[in-house]
C-alpha cells in the first residue's frame, strides 16, 4: 500500500476513543504519550506503576488520560468499562512481561497473559459497534530453535519458559476468537478487526523492571559499579520503544482503513544487519553514559534464556510500509540520554520525552 502520511494517521485517532490496557507500564506509557499528540480521547486500564521513577510517574501521564487502576484478570470490571466507554480502538498491552518472574510465579504469568487476553476479547463480543484491536504479544512466541533463522509470522509458535509459552497461548486464544467470533468473512456482522503486534527486545527511557538489561545498566552506571551481565554473547533484536509503538499505531490505522486485510499478525524489529549481542549493547550504553565497564556473572537462579533470536520484518515493511527509523546505535544513545536527563535536576523529563517523540515522528514522514 502507499505510504500513509503522519497527518493522515493522526486524523484517524483525532477525537476517537482509545483504550490502552497496561498504560502505566513502560511501553504503555510511551504509547499513551504518543497517541496524546494525535488528540485521541484516551482511557487507560492497568495496575499502579511499580516504581516512583517509572516513566508514567515522571512525565505525569495521569494528565494525558482517564486512568482506571484495576487488574486485567477482573473480567467483569473490564467488560463493564469497555461497554461503557465504547472504544473505537483498543491496544492491549497489559501483561506479566518478565521471563525470570515467569519462572518464579508461572501460574500468575499464565493468568495475566492468557486469561487477561481472554477477558479483553470476550468483552468485545458484547460491544455493539465497530472496534479495532491491536493485541500486543512478543517476539518470544516463536518455537525458537536458535539456529539463525529469521522468524516470520507463519512460523510455528511455542515457548520454553512460562512467559514465552503464555504469550504463545495468548496468540492461540486470539486466533480462536478471531475465527469463532470475529471472522473476517462476517465482518459486516460483528465489526471487529483483531490484529497482533510482535515486537523485539525494546529499550528506551523510563524502564526500571528487574532483570532487564537497560535498567540493570543504568543502576550500575549511576552507582559507579560494573554492569553485571549474565549472557554477554546472547543476540537480540534490540529496538527503541518508539519503533514498535508507532508500528502498533500504524497497524491500527491500517485496520481502520481496511479492517479485514490487516486483521493478522506483524513482526516489529530491527533490520537484519542491526542485531547486537548483549555485551555490545552494554559497551555502547557505557560509551553514551561517558564511563562504565561490565563483568560476566553466573545467573543466580538457573533459568532458561534464549541465546539467539532474529525477526523477519518483511511483512510489516510490505503491508504496512513500516520500517525501523532508528538503528541500534541511535536507539541506545537516545535511551541513555533519557536517563541522563532524568538525573539532571535542571531537565524537564516530560519536555525531554515529548522532544524524543517529536524527533522520532519527524524521521517517519
Amino acid at each position: 500500500m502507499e505510504s500513509m502520511e503522519l497527518e493522515k494517521i493522526a486524523s484517524v485517532f483525532k477525537k476517537k476513543k482509545v483504550l490502552i490496557t497496561g498504560h502505566t507500564g513502560f511501553k504503555g506509557t510511551w504509547l499513551l504519550n504518543t497517541l496524546s499528540k494525535f488528540d485521541a480521547d484516551l482511557l487507560g486500564y492497568a495496575l499502579v506503576p511499580e516504581h516512583d521513577n517509572d516513566i508514567y510517574n515522571r512525565i505525569g501521564a495521569d494528565e494525558l488520560c482517564r486512568s482506571v487502576i484495576a487488574d486485567i484478570r477482573d473480567a467483569e470490571k473490564l467488560k463493564d468499562l469497555i461497554l461503557d466507554f465504547e472504544p473505537d480502538f483498543i491496544f492491549h498491552l497489559a501483561a506479566q512481561p518478565l521471563v525470570k518472574q515467569s519462572f518464579e510465579n508461572p501460574a500468575e504469568t499464565y493468568a495475566v497473559n492468557v486469561q487477561g487476553t481472554v477477558n479483553v476479547l470476550d468483552a468485545l463480543r458484547f460491544l455493539k459497534k465497530k472496534c479495532v484491536a491491536v493485541m500486543v504479544t512478543t517476539d518470544k512466541v516463536y518455537a525458537n530453535q536458535e539456529n539463525g533463522h529469521y522468524y516470520n509470522e507463519n512460523d510455528k509458535l511455542g515457548g520454553f519458559d512460562p512467559y514465552s509459552a503464555s504469550k504463545a497461548c495468548a496468540e492461540l486464544v486470539i486466533d480462536s476468537y478471531r475465527n469463532s467470533f470475529f471472522n473476517k468473512n462476517a465482518f459486516e456482522v460483528h465489526n471487529k478487526s483483531i490484529s497482533v503486534g510482535r515486537a523485539g527486545n525494546v529499550i528506551g527511557g523510563g524502564d526500571w523492571s528487574k532483570d532487564r538489561i537497560i535498567p540493570d545498566v543504568i543502576r550500575a552506571l549511576k552507582n559507579n559499579e560494573a554492569v553485571k551481565v549474565r549472557n554477554p554473547n546472547s543476540v537480540r533484536p534490540w529496538q527503541h520503544v518508539l519503533e514498535p509503538v508507532f508500528g502498533y499505531i500504524k497497524l491500527a490505522a491500517c485496520q481502520e482503513a481496511d479492517p479485514v486485510k490487516f486483521a493478522t499478525s506483524f513482526n516489529f524489529g530491527p533490520e537484519r544487519n542491526d542485531n547486537l549481542p548483549v555485551y555490545r549493547l552494554v559497551e555502547m550504553a557505557a560509551e553514551s553514559w561517558g564511563s562504565g565497564v561490565y563483568k560476566n556473572v553466573e545467573a543466580g537462579t538457573k533459568f532458561h534464556e534464549a541465546n539467539l533470536l532474529h525477526l523477519d520484518i518483511t511483512k510489516a515493511k510490505e503491508m504496512l510500509n513500516w520500517k525501523p527509523s532508528l538503528n541500534s546505535s541511535v536507539a541506545i544513545k537516545d535511551t541513555i540520554e533519557w536517563y541522563k536527563a532524568l538525573f539532571n535536576e535542571k531537565s524537564d523529563i516530560k519536555e525531554f520525552t515529548d522532544k524524543q517523540i517529536k524527533n522520532y515522528l519527524k524521521t517517519i514522514q
